[in-house]
């Protein structure tokens, strides 16, 4: 399995995601049936229309008229990639234009879906490679044929990105034509459909897509269960999962299966009528099965209402509730790498408000023997732009410290706080809610001696994350993934300067030197439930090593009131990108690793404030601070209150 994330603070939230996330992955390539084609056949009549196994999008559903997405389609173009077409259109080849990157044709058996991946068109016989017929069936008319993906890359002398999104889906028409007829050869067709992803994997492929196929009846039937298919298409599923698990590639097992169960549960949540027979009836192609209300001539035709477009193919609706799934699973760690971001914004921010106060009373320490205490009260808010896999929202966070010196000596003080912190991050389209609530202790020691000054600071704290929601588009409901986590942090930093005087003695000038080291721990966690989104998450562990440097000022401007501030830029060097370690609850024995949250290198931070002295023990200080992380930007302030005893 794999680890983790970028630095900053706050900042270090600042690296969000819209729902486009074009570099999360540099393609998407697609085998399989007619459940993922992408229009490899022209329509007779419109050559120029291709045929996709969904319904037409209107307004009249006639011929000619263009068919929706299938869900692959859909996934790829919400990563913001380039539009999907067939890889064998021969319409496309006649017309000089670029095969596409989806392989998936009508009609493929699992042995097909393979020999499109891995086989050599031989003419002779007429079998390998891609091949595309007039019809569904083996024995229709073959309009064009080419070689496999596998075989098509290594004549052109290429190889896969290893950034690229594999899509395989399989197995129904080995059921439809008879090849699945017993537990074994329903196991022989999962492993077959598995094959394919191994080939892609030797190859090079690091990231794949597999739904498990659907067990709910069909129009096929007339909406009544097929109880001798069923047992046979969950041995099918099974033994598909239990290969998968051991494939050493990032799978996504697409739960399909009880994605249909949950929306046949509650189908007007999706916005399919509820008193229609949504398993025995279609929009249109389905004989006397076609609905009599909302199918093609029928009282108000609308192929929204339906779950199935025809005899087997799900409706634009559907499709959409599919890709719905799948994208919000790629979409998950683009949101929670996000949790070690938030820890280390407290971190940062319990950091700050120390080198804060301590920047305001750096030329006024309490005598020899006494103790000053102190009490701080802190608000940060911050936008989130987005980034290639993180994700775009917004970010709020205040803080209470209470903490105390002790002056040791002319040159040492030493001291503790305890800060507590709450944070909320609103992210993604559908506004996920993540609440985490910082416990931090800290103890310090600072030195000047007129000359040379310095500071260490050691932090520990716990992490409670709580009301844990991850919130995402399932069609055109919104649904709701909840959880619960908790952590850890430890921190060491230190700072050591030379002070300046300048031509004026009520200016101080403090240049610097900066280290810190951090280790976050953000804990195993599970989403309530077992749905086909609910996901498990590992351990994240976020280590951070950051050198700086800075220029401390300071500006009397009355016996009583003093003008500070800072600036500093640090660099980050546990700069790898993050990965999430995920399962789905609902299918067990396959793990997998998504990117998260890109780290970014440099940080600019500043700090402005000023201190008020309103009786010989008693100060008041505010400040604002600032902090830059590529092209985002942080904002706080504090007010604090000081007495001396």
């Amino acid at each position: 399995m794999k680890r983790v994330l970028t630095p900053l603070a706050f900042a270090c939230l600042l690296a969000g995601a819209t729902s486009a996330q074009a570099g999360a992955y540099s393609g998407m390539v697609v085998f399989g049936d007619s459940l993922s084609d992408a229009g490899q056949r022209p329509e007779a009549g419109a050559p120029s229309n291709p045929v996709r196994h969904t319904n037409r999008v209107g307004p009249g559903f006639g011929p000619g008229e263009a068919y929706g997405y299938t869900s692959p389609m859909l996934i790829n173009d919400r990563l913001g990639l380039t539009p999907q077409v067939a890889s064998t259109n021969v319409m496309r080849a006649l017309n000089g234009q670029a095969d596409g990157d989806n392989w998936a044709v009508g009609g493929y058996r699992t042995e097909q879906i393979y020999n499109s991946i891995t086989g050599v068109f031989d003419p002779l016989t007429g079998i390998g490679g891609s091949q595309v017929r007039a019809g569904l069936n083996y024995s229709d008319p073959l309009i064009r044929q080419r070689d496999g993906y596998l075989v098509n890359l290594r004549n052109q002398g290429l190889s896969i990105d290893p950034d690229t999104l594999f899509y395989l889906n399989g197995g129904g028409n080995d059921f439809l034509q008879g090849l699945i007829v017993d537990d074994a050869s329903a196991r022989a067709a999962a492993g077959r459909l598995v094959a394919g992803v191994r080939a892609l994997q030797v190859a090079g492929g690091r990231y794949f897509m597999v739904p498990l196929l659907v067990d709910v009846a069909s129009p096929v039937t007339g909406g009544v269960v097929n109880t001798a298919q069923v047992p046979l298409a969950r041995a099918f599923n099974a033994e598909l999962a239990a290969q998968l698990g051991a494939v050493h590639a990032e799978v996504i097992p697409l739960n399909v299966p009880l994605l249909y169960r949950e929306v046949l549960a509650d189908p007007a949540a999706f916005g399919f009528d509820p008193t229609q027979n949504l398993l025995g009836t279609c929009f249109a192609g389905c004989g006397g099965g076609v609905n009599p209300v909302h199918g093609l001539g029928g009282i108000a035709p609308d192929p929204s209402r339906l779950i199935y477009a025809d005899f087997v193919h799900p409706t634009t609706a559907m499709q959409q509730i599919l890709a719905d799934q799948g994208y919000s699973i790629l979409a998950a760690p683009w949101e929670l790498s996000l949790l070690p971001q938030a820890a280390e914004s407290a971190l940062r921010g319990s950091q700050e408000r120390l080198h804060q106060q301590w920047l305001g009373d750096a030329g006024a320490w309490q005598a020899v023997g006494r103790w000053r205490g102190f009490v701080d009260g802190s608000t940060r808010r911050a936008d989130l732009d987005g980034g290639d896999t993180s994700a775009a929202g917004d970010v709020s966070g205040n803080g209470l410290s209470l903490g105390g010196s002790y002056r040791l000596s002319e040159q040492w003080r030493l001291g503790a706080a305890l800060d507590v912190q709450e944070q909320d991050l609103e992210l993604g389209p559908r506004d996920s809610d993540y609440g985490l609530r910082s416990y931090l202790a800290s103890a310090f020691a600072q030195y000047r001696d007129g000359l040379l000054w310095g500071d260490a600071m050691l932090i520990a704290g716990y992490l409670d994350y709580q009301d844990l929601e991850r919130r995402f588009a399932l069609g055109q409901t919104t649904r709701t993934e909840r959880g619960d986590t908790d952590g850890q942090v430890l921190a060491l930093g230190g700072r050591l300067g030379i002070e300046l005087q300048a031509g004026d003695p009520r200016l101080s000038l403090r240049p610097f030197v900066s280290a810190d080291v951090a280790r976050i721990e953000v804990h195993s966690y599970s989403e309530d439930g077992a749905s086909s989104t609910a996901l498990s998450y590992d351990d994240q562990t976020r280590d951070s090593r950051r050198l700086g440097v800075g220029l401390q000022a300071r500006f009397q401007l009355a016996e009583d009131a003093e003008l500070f501030g800072e600036i500093a830029q640090e660099k980050e060097f546990e700069d790898e990108q993050s990965e999430v370690d995920m399962r789905l609850n609902s299918v067990a024995g396959v793990d997998f690793s998504l990117k998260g949250v890109e780290r970014e290198e440099h940080l600019t931070r500043a700090t402005l404030g000023l201190r008020q002295r309103l009786a010989p023990e008693l100060a008041l200080q505010v400040g604002y601070d600032y902090r830059k992380a590529g092209d985002d930007a942080l904002h706080g302030i504090g007010l604090s209150l000081s007495l001396d005893w």
